[in-house]
């Protein structure tokens, strides 16, 4: 009879921690758990499956704190985009959406125009599932899906506010919610907290809108919100040492300020806060340095601050007009706030309004994310084939006119069948490593499961690790590879309070087997792909041939020779949801 259920032998052994030195070693383990790890492989008869692994990584399978899975795991539980590159562990509930609280329609709005899902597409899956309203109902639904990655969720405050105030007074500045309404979600998020939700997110950034026909355009509920309200929620996080998720305004730089006051604390209990995002914008080159700084200083009085960091160049897609990006400044919101086609092109043909555009675009000093350069912006496909590779400015430059005229004209022509890119951010090698080297960031922000045509960045663990392992081959390293196994695993793992990110004995074994050898080829590249139950919809996700052959989530293999098991996602699943560790004060 063989005594483990799967054997891993001769692999180079990364046990999630910093400072222990990966090595050759093998691994056996038996009901889902570590049971054995020892320098001599296994015999072939040790195990009822025995993996070779010799020259591949044996590592902590990675934790992705930034998801919108939320609608997703409901269709789909396999979550399979994010499983096979080695994501074992998966965060929803971010940005302030969760569907836990709000009703079937209200959770579909605040979701779908910010995570660019369709609609026509979430609302009749929430209509067919969505039978609970609280977040013991919601994680008892959870429990039965049969979930390919383990799962943690944030209470997003958009959805506790909606769900107690309506969707309409929500999204109203001049409303506030009564005692009895402030006390009702303080019991809500009680109620999370105690059954291990990791905290709260929150979202002041007032770009994201809401979809639907009752209050379309508004930002999200989360950014009517006054301080004082986000103060006494943030009370019973620091009760439980659980964390504030949020994103500053980014036409207000001293919010920020709020946020540093929340987690010093100075008269009580520090509260564990992560920002969106340290960023290294080619539009507002003082955003990186700034951050750093609020990191440091916030820290250095005893806060616990992480921003979130994106460890790749930002790039962005869009069709047409339908990019966040021009929400940012008032010609471009104009443009979003109509649903046809017909009406935007009566919009984009409007002379005063091409001034106002025009105005907009020249001005290079105001708060910013897009560098509004239509010169770094490339297109990518057009019904016009002479245009494609070509960026605006060199078209407009052709055709003796203004680079707006240009992009309008070509809106009005092709609307969203014009489809470019460009990157925002992140794109200076030296200065992007400098950022993955501090301390003060969670290498995070993937967005996996939202922005169905834009990237969500579904394989970001394997980028970070393939800009670390160039960097140690170059003999410049930018940190040690165990050190960058850790910042994927077992760092955020401590720092959100969860039973993941180590391969120690007795631990569960969530593992991921990388072949670093396939590093070498470009991970950036899209694919498409189509979206599991969600009624043939295409999305844009990676592929990375050879790259991860294998994936163990507790003591399942999930991936098998780079093949997704097709059992993920049927009744049994891999992946459970973990419940962040008890530790309350007060």
């Amino acid at each position: 009879m063989k005594h483990f259920d799967i054997a891993i032998n001769n692999g180079l052994y990364f046990d999630g921690s910093p400072d222990t030195p990966a090595r050759i070693c093998s691994l056996g383990i038996i009901a889902g758990r570590i049971a054995e790890i020892r320098d001599l492989p296994f015999p072939s008869d040790a195990a009822e499956q025995l993996i070779d692994a010799e020259g591949h990584w044996v590592t902590p399978g990675f934790i992705d704190t930034h998801t919108h899975y939320d609608a997703e795991l409901i269709a789909a539980p396999s979550l399979s985009e994010s499983v096979r590159h080695g994501v074992t562990t998966v965060l929803v509930g971010s940005c302030s959406l969760s569907m836990v609280c709000s009703d079937t329609e209200d959770a579909s709005d605040i979701f779908t125009r910010v995570e660019t899902v369709p609609r026509d597409k979430v609302l009749p899956i929430l209509r067919q599932h969505k039978n609970w309203n609280s977040p013991a109902s919601w994680l008892q639904f959870v429990k039965q899906q049969p979930l390919g990655a383990n799962l943690v969720s944030m209470l997003g405050h958009s959805d506790l506010r909606v769900a107690v105030m309506g969707l309409h007074r929500a999204t109203d500045r001049k409303e506030l919610p009564t005692e009895t309404e402030m006390q009702r979600m303080e019991a809500i998020l009680e109620e999370a907290m105690q059954l291990g939700f990791v905290g709260l997110s929150t979202m002041c950034l007032k770009w994201d809108k809401v979809d639907g026909d009752r209050e379309w355009s508004k930002s999200l509920p989360s950014t009517y919100a006054r301080w004082q309200e986000v103060r006494r929620l943030n009370r019973i996080l620091r009760r439980y040492n659980r964390i504030h998720q949020g994103a500053p305004n980014a036409a207000n730089p001293l919010q920020i300020f709020d946020y540093i006051g929340q987690a010093i604390a100075p008269f009580g209990q520090p509260l564990k806060t992560t920002l969106i995002s340290m960023l290294d914008l080619k539009g507002n080159p003082t955003v990186r340095p700034m951050a750093a700084l609020v990191a440091w200083f916030t820290n250095l009085l005893g806060g616990n601050f992480r921003w979130q960091l994106l460890p790749t160049p930002f790039k962005v897609y869009a069709d047409g007009i339908d990019v966040v990006l021009f929400e940012e400044f008032g010609a471009g919101e104009m443009a979003l706030d109509l649903k046809t086609q017909m009406e935007r092109n009566e919009l984009f043909r409007d002379q005063e309004y091409r001034r106002t555009f025009r105005k907009f675009y020249k001005q290079k000093l105001s708060p910013r994310v897009w560098q509004r350069d239509f010169a770094d912006a490339v297109i990518l496909g057009c019904p016009d084939n002479t245009l494609v590779g070509r960026n605006f400015a060199e078209i407009a430059e052709q055709r003796g006119i203004h680079v707006v005229d240009l992009f309008l004209d070509l809106m009005v022509e092709h609307g969203r069948d014009l489809r470019w890119y460009t990157v925002i951010g992140n794109h200076r090698a030296e200065r992007l490593k400098a950022m993955v080297r501090n301390p003060d960031t969670l290498i995070t922000f993937s967005d996996a499961g939202a922005h169905i045509r834009n990237m969500a960045f579904y394989n970001l663990p394997l980028r970070f690790l393939k800009l670390i392992k160039e960097s140690i081959d170059s003999g410049d390293p930018v940190m040690s590879a165990e050190k960058a196994v850790w910042r994927l695993s077992g760092e955020q793992a401590d720092w959100f309070g969860i039973d993941a990110g180590y391969i120690r004995q007795g631990d569960r074994a969530d593992i991921c087997i990388i072949n670093p050898a396939h590093f070498s080829q470009n991970l950036e590249l899209e694919h498409w792909a189509e979206m599991q139950n969600f009624d043939g919809l295409q999305r844009m996700v990676n592929r990375n041939p050879g790259v991860v052959p294998w994936v163990i989530i507790n003591g399942r293999i999930a991936v098998n020779n780079e093949v997704v098991v097709p059992e993920l996602g049927n009744e049994r699943g891999f992946g459970q949801f973990l419940a962040a560790q008890e530790f309350r004060t007060g």
